[in-house]
């Protein structure tokens, strides 16, 4: 039988490249009539049957709590850097204010979520929005030659850099997290019915902004 898929074949091609992205839905998990005949066959087994399946439920169960947490230590590693970011943007900010219109409530929004824990789609909008402060910061810092030669400026930019830096090692970590929570959820018998019944939904993991993809088709050189 030949290969289903062929590298070398010259069929199902694109010539043009395939642009993926995340999308931002999250499913909930859900059980059928199955799953519910399954479990009370194992009670009609037996109890020993049962019992087990008992046990392996409340370990599931404990799974899940455990791997939350550490999806919120990995979110808040996210956050601090993002904090980070934010005080680093704001002194760039105030010193090319001159140079450059830049958009003063994109700050006040920031410091807004800064106030608490933030969600999947509002730590999104967070870095979304700081990538756009970066970029016209960015774009100031080319288009004025005075302002290349400030020592203050060139360090907070470097800084800037390092914080994104680590703020993408940041996401891996946390999206690798993400998507052990996103397969496990599903895993039948015993996790998939534990999180059908706790009403858990997969998880978005962190989505490259505008910004960063538009630089990312860039002529660099």
């Amino acid at each position: 039988m030949a290969n289903q898929l062929d590298e070398l074949s010259t069929v199902d091609i694109r010539e043009e490249g395939l642009d993926a992205n995340v999308i931002a839905k999250k499913l909930p998990v859900k059980v059928g009539v199955g799953s519910t005949i399954f479990e009370i066959l194992l009670w009609v087994l037996g109890i020993i049957p049962g019992v087990v399946f008992l046990f392996k439920k409340i370990k599931a169960k404990n799974y899940f709590q455990q791997l939350e947490q550490k999806i919120q230590h990995n979110a808040s590693q996210i956050d601090n850097y993002l904090e980070q970011r934010v005080m680093v943007l704001q002194n760039c900010a105030r010193l090319v204010d001159k140079a450059i219109d830049l958009d003063k409530t994109t700050f006040e929004n920031i410091a807004k979520y800064r106030s608490g824990n933030m969600t999947d789609e509002a730590r999104n909008q967070v870095s979304s929005q700081l990538d756009a402060v970066s970029n016209s910061i960015n774009v100031a810092f080319e288009n004025y030659p005075d302002l290349q030669a400030h020592k203050e400026i060139k360090d907070a930019m470097q800084q800037n850099m390092y914080l994104q830096r680590e703020i993408t090692a940041a996401r891996e970590l946390y999206n690798d997290t993400v998507n052990t929570w996103n397969r496990d959820i599903f895993a039948w018998p015993t996790k998939q019915i534990v999180a059908a019944k706790a009403g858990y939904t997969t998880r978005i993991p962190f989505i490259a902004s505008k910004e960063i993809k538009e630089k990312a088709k860039s002529v660099f050189f």
